[in-house]
């Protein structure tokens, strides 16, 4: 087969490049895993706006935006869109689209239909496809995420670790979260819940200490709020962004590591954190229960209180710590780049049985 895919996310200057560990991740281990596992293959990389040859069988998008034209309503060639998730729907009060959004979405909705097969990250978020599209079950192939393979559990421990502790001048034990700062990764929770039981917490994430933000922007209200709380909390500790090389060595020193959101289409950290070994505490919101599964400590996004307690249980808890550090692991080697390609492979041949 001679396939296409849209790598735009990854060109400079594109309102999708933030998403460092998101859809750059994803476009990025995609090209990887499919050139591995499947070289009989083609395949072409091209950004939006360039002309594609006409011997090209699949075309696949791998991203989606609902408030954002980034999936063309028709085309001459088969087509695949990846949607990692629909949150901005399933929240409209939290997440403003405004009349140009409106109206971009019916376009992206149609495009959408107008597919041949949309590919997802969860059970979860298929089911928002489902609800908020219209597109039949059929039509929609849930192909799970990976962790890098660079994310483990380092055996030489002590000289990386300590350099990393004294690099971001870190306390001896910490809670560690990874991520962006929307609404519904609900982190002023999280502050009050880690400062009601006095632990550091550690927060990597561009986002968390950027100062060139649209404070007008209602997407951006949780984002100022947290910014605003942590300036405050002497407790917490803002790193930004960190390299990958960096961001394994703090899963492997953190205590445990925490995905407090109201709601994920996948929840990758989650996966990165328990490849290295670190133990989990994770709310019920969406799909991290299905990444989860039984290797970790479940809270109440909505309840402070059921955060600060599930903090603590594992917080205080070497014995806890050690088992959900050994389930994590075998959690995690479910999930793999291998399993991910197959799984892509087998939705485009799905499209090339199609007349």
């Amino acid at each position: 087969m001679k396939i296409a895919i849209d790598i735009s996310p990854l060109k400079n200057g594109h309102y999708l490049q933030h998403r460092v560990r998101g859809t750059g991740f994803y476009l990025r281990n995609l090209q990887v895993s499919l050139e591995k596992y499947y070289p009989e293959n083609k395949y072409v990389y091209f950004n939006r706006g360039d002309t594609l040859n006409k011997d090209i069988d699949i075309v696949h998008y791998p991203y989606f935006e609902p408030f954002f034209l980034t999936l063309p309503v028709f085309s001459k060639n088969k087509k695949i869109v990846t949607v990692h998730d629909l949150t901005p729907l399933v929240f409209p009060q939290h997440f403003k689209s405004g009349l140009k959004g409106v109206l971009k979405w019916q376009i992206q909705k149609l495009a959408l239909k107008n597919a041949n097969v949309i590919i997802t990250d969860s059970e979860s978020s298929k089911k928002d496809i489902i609800k908020y599209t219209g597109v039949m079950s059929s039509k929609i192939k849930v192909v799970y995420l990976a962790a890098g393979e660079e994310f483990t559990m380092i055996k030489d421990r002590r000289s990386k670790i300590e350099d990393i502790r004294t690099k971001y001048k870190l306390p001896q034990k910490f809670v560690l979260y990874v991520g962006d700062a929307t609404w519904n990764k609900n982190l002023p929770r999280l502050i009050e819940a880690s400062s009601k039981i006095n632990v550091p917490l550690v927060m990597v994430g561009k986002a968390l200490i950027d100062k060139e933000i649209d404070i007008q922007n209602p997407w951006n209200k949780d984002l100022v709020k947290v910014q605003g709380l942590a300036e405050k909390n002497k407790n917490v500790f803002r790193l930004g962004f960190v390299s990958s090389e960096d961001l394994v060595i703090l899963y492997n020193l953190a205590t445990l590591f925490i995905m407090p959101s109201i709601y994920e289409g996948f929840g990758l950290p989650i996966l990165e954190a328990m490849s290295c070994g670190c133990p989990v505490v994770a709310s019920n919101g969406g799909s991290l229960t299905e990444v989860v599964g039984k290797a970790g400590k479940f809270v109440d996004p909505y309840n402070i209180d059921s955060i600060t307690i599930g903090i603590g249980e594992v917080f205080n808890n070497p014995i806890l710590q050690k088992e959900l550090s050994q389930k994590g692991i075998i959690q995690a080697k479910k999930f793999t780049w291998r399993k991910t390609a197959e799984k892509t492979m087998e939705a485009y041949k799905s499209i090339m049985v199609l007349r």
